[in-house]
């Protein structure tokens, strides 16, 4: 496979996240809590990924390999869970803009472990992605914006978090077949919501029949694709690419949000999410052989 089916994989899966917001929206109409629609997510989201490796062929992995790879997915499950918390002091449009932190912080990690100091090109990038999410997120177009310090602190938490799970998911396990991968990391996430959100709705059955359509679609998209997505494309192109390629999920809500649950979206959101195409496509123009040594440099963690 080539580098840029791989980097097409990484745009996927930050695709996937794009999609979660309309979906939470749609069950929060429907008046599931936080509690109710993220147990259902990271539930459904792991049942999907689990019954996806009974059908695969290869499907050992070390004990040792095994542990690691389920603790990598501890801050996937974090990243949902201080990003909910956010969203209970923020806007949706701001609490994305600190969660989208990620992009610059990827950049960061990569050249404090990885000593890959940011090229020009990659630092320009980032500067267009930051001020396509600013104009994508509506925060030009507001004239006021209500922002909590503890809002704050979660949004950025979120990012931090998403940051590590997408560093993770390029370094760990890279010799272990991505949908076994995938449902270790899908699990350590699982265990990490079980503990802060206890999932009593499933002993009532008529909330758990409700909001289990939303529960499948939102582990399919948030828990099951992801993962798997992040561990097929990752290890071949690195956590610094990877992060500004799953930038991808900011236009992606903007869309959908726009299609499906009728928001108003105005002529700078939608010049922000053209803002942040072109950044991604800024950061992913890159000699082959860059990009091949980025690959290589990271097989030597595991």
């Amino acid at each position: 496979m080539k580098t840029w089916q791989y980097a097409l994989i990484v745009f996927l899966g930050g695709c996937c996240y794009g999609v979660l917001s309309t979906i939470v929206k749609l069950a929060y109409s429907a008046d599931y809590t936080v509690t109710e629609v993220t147990g259902a997510q990271y539930l459904f989201g792991v049942f999907l990924t689990w019954v996806l490796v009974m059908f695969t062929k290869k499907k050992t992995v070390s004990l040792n390999q095994a542990f690691k790879i389920l603790l990598s997915g501890i801050p996937f499950g974090l990243t949902g869970v201080f990003y909910y918390q956010a969203l209970q002091t923020l806007n949706a449009s701001l609490a994305i803009i600190f969660l989208f932190q990620f992009v610059w912080i990827g950049t960061l990690f990569e050249w404090v472990f990885f000593k890959r100091k940011p090229t020009k090109g990659k630092i320009t990038s980032i500067g267009i992605l930051i001020i396509g999410s600013i104009l994508a997120a509506g925060l030009i177009a507001k004239s006021e914006v209500a922002l909590s310090l503890n809002g704050s602190v979660w949004g950025l938490l979120s990012a931090l978090t998403f940051t590590t799970f997408i560093f993770l998911s390029s370094s760990v396990g890279k010799n272990t077949p991505p949908v076994l991968k995938s449902a270790f990391l899908s699990t350590g996430g699982l265990i990490v919501v079980l503990l802060v959100y206890p999932p009593m709705f499933l002993v009532d059955f008529p909330v758990l029949a409700g909001v289990a359509p939303y529960g499948l679609l939102l582990g399919l998209f948030g828990v099951a694709l992801p993962p798997l997505l992040f561990s097929i494309g990752m290890p071949h192109i690195g956590p610094g690419l990877g992060t500004i390629l799953t930038a991808s999920e900011l236009p992606v809500a903007v869309i959908l949000s726009a299609l499906i649950l009728a928001e108003f979206v105005s002529i700078s959101q939608w010049l922000g999410v053209v803002i942040i195409l072109i950044g991604i496509v800024a950061g992913n123009i890159k000699p082959k052989d860059k990009i091949e040594s980025v690959s290589n440099q990271t097989k030597s963690v595991s």
